[in-house]
Order: structure tokens, then sequence, then C-alpha cells
């Protein structure tokens, strides 16, 4: 692990990246880092902000920033998430326990997945704020609604359940590396579905396009049944069709969350960035639009408040920050984003969140 001074010298999420592979196995970091097929949206999730040019305005008294936002009824700090992610400790021995110990270092909300290596009880017990929670709908439905009352009973802040997944799809660089779960690295959240989901990721194996948990057969009568008894936020997450986010917001979703998964679903789907304006133009201000997807710098983040999300969320730069110094590599990568979209506001000509719109964009 990089000690606190080390941590101080890294000046961009782009360098956690390159510092990965001296820090993870080979089978963790393709796992990592790998998309979907030949990776193109996992690329073009990136490459889609660098198109996106900035119509900066000048004379502005900026001399104080203030990036607090309201979402689900509690100021945060700044527009920034912890995006869910599964298998932590593949990265560091503590796992999620060492990452929400970040998060609240950083002051940022972490979503937990349902694929984590430690339970949302024990995550929950020792974290300082809020927490949310990443959801698949299980083919087993019955066990679906005892993990979810499971975690309303923890104290979950919001739901975010998973829709873009519904079957396996390939990951080159994954399979070309053999990745398979370390022994005892179990998904504890789903640990009672028992030896069909304890060994392995859940990877193609010859002719096999199902999950042993995804359910193949999910419809949007499933999101109505979750909201039957979900007492919290529910969130949409895997939504880049203007008509599916509206079908969300018809049924009384809180929110949808503008993805492709990372690039780690179907290739050459469009990059989140691209799919933004679209979604926002038809949904308008009915619910908050949160985008996942190729963030690496406070650049993006203020992009993606122009073009109508609430807020952003990252995956893979905070896992690299978890491997390079733990908790502390998880609060720098936070730091280094926030701290460059006040910069962005400051340099764009703009002082609060409210302020930022499609006009500081060109056309």
């Amino acid at each position: 692990m990089l000690s606190p001074e080390e941590l101080s010298a890294i000046w961009t999420l782009d360098d956690f990246e390159r510092l990965a592979p001296t820090k993870m196995s080979l089978p963790a970091l393709e796992y990592i880092g790998g998309g979907a097929g030949a990776g193109l949206t996992a690329a073009e999730n990136r490459t889609a902000f660098n198109r996106i040019k900035i119509n900066q305005r000048v004379m502005v008294d900026v001399s104080r920033i203030d990036t607090k936002l309201r979402l689900l009824r509690r100021e945060h700090a700044f527009p920034i998430m912890l995006a869910p992610a599964g298998y932590h400790k593949l990265v560091h021995p503590e796992g999620e326990l060492e990452t929400v110990r970040g998060a609240d270092l950083g002051e940022a909300t972490f979503c937990a997945a349902s694929f984590s290596n430690v339970t949302y009880e024990e995550i929950r017990h020792i974290a300082r704020q809020p927490l949310w929670f990443q959801l698949y709908i299980q083919t087993d439905r019955g066990f679906t609604k005892e993990l979810v009352q499971r975690i309303l009973s923890a104290g979950c802040e919001a739901i975010c359940v998973s829709v873009d997944v519904p079957v396996n799809g390939p990951r080159d660089r994954e399979l070309r590396a053999g990745f398979k779960l370390p022994p005892g690295v179990e998904r504890a959240n789903l640990s009672t579905l028992g030896s069909a989901i304890a060994g392995g990721a859940h990877r193609p194996s010859g002719r096999n396009i199902y999950s042993a948990t995804h359910g193949a057969d999910i419809t949007w009568k499933d999101i109505e049944w979750l909201r039957s008894f979900i007492n919290v936020p529910l969130f949409l997450k895997g939504v880049l069709n203007p008509g599916d986010a509206m079908a969300a917001a018809d049924l009384g979703c809180d929110g949808v969350i503008v993805s492709n998964h990372g690039g780690r679903s179907l290739d050459t789907v469009p990059a989140s960035i691209d799919a933004l304006p679209a979604i926002a133009k038809r949904v308008g201000k009915r619910i908050p639009l949160i985008l996942d997807g190729g963030v690496r710098r406070g650049i993006d983040v203020f992009k993606a408040l122009a073009l109508g999300a609430s807020a952003v969320m990252i995956g893979r730069p905070y896992l690299y920050g978890l491997a390079a110094g733990g908790a502390l590599g998880v609060a720098r990568v936070i730091e280094i984003l926030r701290t460059e979209l006040e910069m962005t506001m400051g340099l764009a000509g703009c002082t609060k969140l409210s302020q930022i719109s499609p006009d500081f964009l060109l056309n």
C-alpha cells in the first residue's frame, strides 16, 4: 500500500489506473478493467467526453464555489458517488469495509453491490453516512424479496436495480485471463443461494448464456412488484433508452442511473454521456438522473451536469484507489475529482451547481 505522502503525490485518476498493474493480480486487473466483447463501449465511455467542448465565460466572481446538492431529501457535499462494484476483496483484504471507510473520509455516498464480499449489514455497521444498495432481480423472486427486506431492515437509504444484464455476455479480457473467484472471495449478500453461485464468476461456460442469479425473465411487472414493498427511493440502473426512462418514471421509480454497465454488458451501445441528453429531454425534471460511465476528470462531472444529470457515479477509479492505498486511496480519488470539479466551475464561470446548464457547452 502507498503511504499518505505517496498518495498525495498522485494527481489524476488516470495515474491510479496506471499504477493498478503493480497493485493487483492480472485476473483481477482484467476483470475490473475489461469490458464486454472487444471493449468498444468501455473505451467510448471515456472518449465521448472529449468531444464535448466547454463554452467558457469570463469576468464572473468565482471567489466562492459551492458544490452542494440536495438529492433524496438529503444534502450531499458534491455530486459524486461511488457506483456498485463486486468483489472488492480482489484488490484489498478488507474488501468493502475498507471502501466504505474511504467513502466516509471523502464524504461520498457509497452504493454497495449484490456481489459484495462483505454483507450489507457489516458495511452499514461501520458506515458513518447513509448507504445505497444495488440489486439484481434473481430467478428466485422469493429470495429477491427476502434479500430486499433484509437490506431495508439494515437501514438502506435507496435501492438501485440493475436491469441491463438479463443474460451473460462475453468479456474477452476477463475470459483470456481465466478469471475465477479466488478461494474465500464469496458473494456475501447472496450466500444463501448456496453452491449455485459459490464457485467462479458469472461468465459464460460453453454455450450457457444464463446467470445463476440474474433473472432473464424480468419485465416491468417486476419493477411494479418491487415498488409495492420497497419503502425507500428506488432507482433503475442501466438505462440508455428515453422510453425506458419514461417507463421507470411512470411506474414510480425515484430516479434513473444512465449507464451501460461501464461497457461491461452489451458492446457497441452508446456511451452513457451520449445517451444522457435524449433521456434528460424526455424525462425533464420528473426524476433525478445519475450518469455512470467514463467519468475520470472533474471536467467530465461538469459536462454530465450540464447535459441533465444531477450527479455522477464512478466505479473503476475508486477500485484502483482501493488497490493502491486502501481507504486513503479511495478518499484520494474522491478528493481529486471533487477538486477538479471546483476548478472547472471556477474556470468556466459559475459558482454553484444550479447554474450549470447546456449554455456552458458548445453545440
